[in-house]
């Protein structure tokens, strides 16, 4: 539970530097999943494999990410029309996607920080790597769903 505390303790601090609006391109992804490498190297916990869980982590309050293009991975902090980026209907329904967001980037501690003004484009789930990773988690589809 400490752990817990210690994250959602960081959120609430006010970040130091001063916002840069920048625009990036890049996956939604499941920041836990990515970072621990509970489900093996990060490739395993993107794109179509890694869909279900990614939605379940969401939902559960695991902060999402953007992985940009360039290999940087952006925390987001708010999404959008939210007033957070944990388990709403607006974050789960772009689980996985690949998407050009616009918004507010911050940097703390070598973290970066993203508060997404708006999406300008998504293209939907492009990462499609079932063939390679089959589905990570192996439980997360459920029993009797079509695959």
């Amino acid at each position: 539970m400490k752990r817990y505390l210690t994250v959602a303790a960081l959120f609430a601090l006010p970040l130091s530097a001063p916002a840069e609006e920048i625009q990036i391109a890049g996956e939604i992804i499941d920041t836990w999943c990515y970072f621990s490498g509970v489900m093996g190297p990060p490739e395993a916990a993107q794109g179509t494999a890694h869909h279900t869980c990614a939605m379940w982590c969401a939902a559960g309050g695991i902060p999402v990410g953007v992985l940009a293009d360039n290999g940087t991975v952006y925390m987001v902090l708010k999404w959008e029309g939210e007033d957070t980026a944990s388990g709403s209907s607006n974050i789960l329904a772009i689980q996985s996607d690949r998407v050009t967001a616009r918004g507010d980037h911050y940097e703390r501690d070598g973290i970066n920080y993203l508060v997404v003004a708006d999406v300008v484009s998504n293209e939907g789930i492009t990462n499609l790597n079932h063939d390679e990773w089959g589905v990570i988690p192996p439980n997360a589809i459920p029993k009797g769903a079509a695959q």
